[in-house]
């Protein structure tokens, strides 16, 4: 059986924490944002914890 490939885009976006969390970023953050008010950047900041069955799949991605 050979072995899988861990998948990229998952590997660039998702972190997993030592407790098995998994920890994803908030979209929006990247560009045009001068529009933006601060409070909603603020709000976007920081990481946001996946469970159930998304968590599994991202898992299965990263091959943990």
């Amino acid at each position: 059986m050979p072995k899988l490939k861990t998948h990229s885009g998952t590997k660039d976006r998702v972190r997993v924490s030592p407790n098995g969390k998994v920890r994803v970023g908030h979209a929006n953050m990247n560009h045009f944002l001068g529009k933006k008010r601060g409070s909603r950047k603020r709000s976007l900041t920081g990481l946001t914890t996946r469970s159930g069955r998304m968590a599994k799949n991202i898992k299965k991605n990263l091959g943990v």
